[in-house]
C-alpha cells in the first residue's frame, strides 16, 4: 500500500536528507538545483535522477552552464514504502545516491557502498 504524505512533508524529508551530507562535501556542491516531482514521465518507477555534468567531468568549458538538476520523485518513492519511517530512509538513500552522481560516483560503486 502506498504511504500517504503531503507534498510539504515530503519536501521537508528531502531537505533533511540534504542536511545529512557532510559539510565539506556540501560546500563543494555548486550549480545544482534539487527538485521534487511526482514521477518521471519516461520511467514512472524511477526514484531519483541526476542530470548534468559530474564534477569529475567538468572542464574550462563548463562556465556559464545551466544548473545541474537532481530530481526526487515523490509518488514513486511513496509507492515503494510501507511506512513513514521507510520513506525517511528511502528519501535519504535516494538523495545521497543522486548527489553521489554529481561527484562522479557510478552506479556500480554506489551499490558496492550500500547506496544503490
Amino acid at each position: 500500500m502506498t504511504v500517504q504524505m503531503t507534498e510539504a512533508r515530503f519536501e521537508e524529508l528531502v531537505s533533511e536528507a540534504l542536511d545529512l551530507i557532510p559539510a565539506e562535501l556540501a560546500r563543494a556542491i555548486d550549480n545544482v538545483v534539487v527538485l521534487v516531482e511526482d514521477r518521471d514521465p519516461e520511467e514512472p518507477g524511477l526514484l531519483g535522477l541526476y542530470h548534468g555534468i559530474a564534477l569529475t567531468e567538468r572542464d574550462s568549458h563548463y562556465g556559464g552552464s545551466l544548473p545541474d538538476t537532481i530530481t526526487i520523485y515523490r509518488e514513486a518513492l511513496l509507492d515503494v514504502c510501507d511506512s513513514e519511517e521507510q520513506v525517511i530512509e528511502e528519501v535519504a538513500i535516494t538523495v545521497i545516491h543522486e548527489v553521489a552522481h554529481y561527484f562522479g560516483i557510478e552506479e556500480e560503486r554506489l551499490h558496492q557502498l550500500g547506496w544503490g
